[in-house]
């Protein structure tokens, strides 16, 4: 802009310059111009007093109109030039008032989410004024989700959906919507912005963004391609995408999520609604703890005013009975989840109209028994791992699952006690040759 200023001050100098000078040329030369090839006549010396004072007078408004002349090209170049310059700086106040509107606006609004996330390394990362989560737009979360059409919906939960957002061809996000502006909506939608603007690890969900608008509240997270576990497990495909080694890896990424969320959060946090519906899976099935709506920090430090919150079948019996809250009452969740994954049941199953029997009830007298055990595991993975595997996991299962808090272990234990039991390229100890996990994945 500097350069382009000065070169129009050279420009109007030069056309200073040049019209200085011609005027200057036609001065001169009408002074001295006399025709050559006119001979001058002689003449009566008084008619030539008059004509010679004449001559004078009509040289003299020559020389006056020039200047004139001179003088108003000079002042309206220099006007011209005045006026170029006052446009360039209008132009340059004008684009500098744009910008900043567009960034004000951009804060009270909210950003678009395609400028705020990247590829890198597979995952994704987010740029924002406060840390890493970003005030969206909402009018374009609502195009984004084709206004939320039911054809877009991947699940629903409490308080609302969760949808499918494309923001162009090569991103696309989950939008959760809370409608309704009961206490308990909003209290749940600012401790998951509250927590997971603070916590990032790779089994635990990442919260991209959220917005507000009138009584509507929209949660934008990384899109998790499989859905959640208990879709896995018991949806249409009823577990047959998940094998043994797959199932233990699910359990592994879990146990490393609730063991950063117990051990290295300060203060710590109970998740409070550890389920197979709130563990998502990525296309390369690693798990994502998510949810955390009901989460607790500070831990048992808070356990005497926490109002019952949970889900059926997964919630521990000393908080169910009375209200108790710890983070072993996480570890209870855990074991129903580990259940689960080896037994391929519900945590709760109806067995008449008015009857309803749990996992732990149904399995508890045969998975103590290492002759029953193998016939109650989930048909898709029966007899396809190591029976002293399958006796391991059970045993942390049944331990997890205590009616007593303190003869649970810690999830710390828990994790140790499952890495050696997966295959080290899924994130274990285990050492399986490639052909043989191929062959497993397969099948």
């Amino acid at each position: 802009m500097k350069s382009f200023i000065g070169f129009l001050f050279v420009l109007i100098l030069d056309i200073k310059i040049i019209i200085f000078t011609n005027a200057t040329h036609f001065i001169v030369t009408s002074d001295i111009y006399v025709p050559a090839s006119s001979p001058i006549p002689s003449i009566p010396s008084s008619v030539a007093d008059i004509s010679s004072g004449s001559e004078e007078n009509v040289m003299k408004h020559h020389i006056t109109s020039s200047k004139k002349l001179l003088i108003g090209l000079i002042s309206a170049s220099s006007l011209m030039g005045i006026i170029i310059l006052f446009t360039i700086c209008l132009w340059r106040f004008h684009r500098k008032n744009i910008y900043e509107s567009s960034k004000n606006g951009a804060k009270k609004k909210g950003l678009p989410l395609s400028s705020l996330i990247s590829k890198s390394n597979g995952g994704l990362k987010t740029i924002s004024e406060k840390g890493r989560v970003a005030v969206m737009d909402y009018n374009l979360l609502e195009s984004a989700t084709n206004k939320f059409g039911e054809s877009e919906i991947l699940g629903v939960g409490g308080f609302g959906c969760v949808y499918k957002a494309k923001l162009d061809e090569n991103c696309s996000v989950a939008v959760k919507r809370l409608d309704g502006g009961s206490q308990d909506a909003v209290k749940e939608f600012q401790t998951e912005v509250d927590l997971l603007s603070k916590i990032q690890h790779p089994n635990i969900i990442t919260l991209l963004g959220y917005c507000v608008h009138d009584e509507t509240r929209l949660l934008v997270y990384e899109l998790m391609h499989n859905g959640s576990l208990e879709n896995q497990l018991h949806g249409p495909s009823s577990g047959s995408n998940l094998t043994w080694h797959c199932r233990m890896k699910i359990a592994l990424d879990t146990a490393r999520g609730l063991e950063y969320l117990h051990e290295n959060c300060k203060p710590s946090v109970i998740h409070r609604d550890l389920k197979s519906s709130n563990i998502l899976l990525d296309s390369s099935f690693n798990a994502k703890l998510s949810d955390f709506g009901l989460a607790v920090m500070d831990g048992a430090q808070n356990k005497n005013n926490i109002q019952l919150s949970g889900t059926l079948g997964y919630v521990a019996p000393e908080y169910l009975l009375d209200g108790k809250l710890t983070d072993k009452s996480d570890v209870y969740a855990f074991g129903i989840v580990l259940l689960e994954l080896l037994l391929g049941r519900r945590p709760v199953e109806k067995l008449a109209e008015s009857q309803c029997q749990s996992i732990v009830t149904w399995a508890m007298p045969q998975i103590t028994d290492r002759s029953k055990l193998p016939n109650i595991v989930d048909p898709v993975i029966r007899y396809t791992m190591d029976l002293k595997h399958l006796y391991q996991v059970a045993a942390v299962a049944v331990l997890c699952v205590q009616p007593e808090p303190s003869y649970r272990p810690l999830i710390t234990d828990v994790l140790h006690s499952l890495i050696p039991l997966v295959p080290a390229e899924l994130g274990g100890t285990l050492r399986v040759s490639q052909t043989r996990l191929s062959a497993s994945i397969e099948s």
